[in-house]
């Protein structure tokens, strides 16, 4: 019997501001994470099952991951990837704006220390930022550098 891959799928949050595209990611939460910053940071995203589609996910997701629920507008497909783990994104981007100082990130709970018998809460992404997409290709999972292209080629 074939497994089937875990499967994400999230908004790519995007504005202009001075001329210059920006996008926002999150930071990974938790204590794997703590210091890391280089390609620790990540789309709002999240798993869903097979009977959700992943527009549907993606939105739900962001709303569970910043929570805010996205901003009205047209989701515009990025397609997917298979990130090192093996989960395959799929992303949507989505023009539109966020103040960081208002998201109210999801949680998640975790042993930690591990083996230590303490479960403890972690949000889901311990901060936000907007990057221009340079800055942001340096910070964000390697394998989804791929969404920032997809991004640029479908604004150019």
């Amino acid at each position: 019997m074939t497994r089937r891959p875990r499967r994400s799928a999230g908004i790519l949050l995007h504005r202009v501001v001075a001329g210059t595209t920006q996008v926002l990611l999150g930071h990974m939460g938790g204590p794997f994470w703590t210091r890391r910053d280089a390609g620790a940071w990540t789309i709002p995203k999240g798993e869903y099952q097979p009977d959700e589609t992943p527009e549907v996910a993606a939105r739900r997701e962001y709303t569970e991951e910043l929570g805010l629920p996205p901003p009205e507008g047209e989701l515009v497909p990025l397609g997917e990837v298979r990130q090192a783990g093996g989960k395959v994104v799929t992303a949507f981007a989505l023009h539109g704006d966020l103040d960081p100082d208002t998201v109210v990130p999801g949680t998640f709970a975790l042993e930690w220390p591990r083996g230590s018998g303490v479960v403890r809460e972690f949000p889901e992404l311990d901060r936000v930022e907007w990057f221009d997409l340079e800055r942001a290709k340096a910070k964000v999972v390697v394998a989804q550098r791929v969404f920032l292209d997809r991004l640029a080629e479908r604004l150019a």
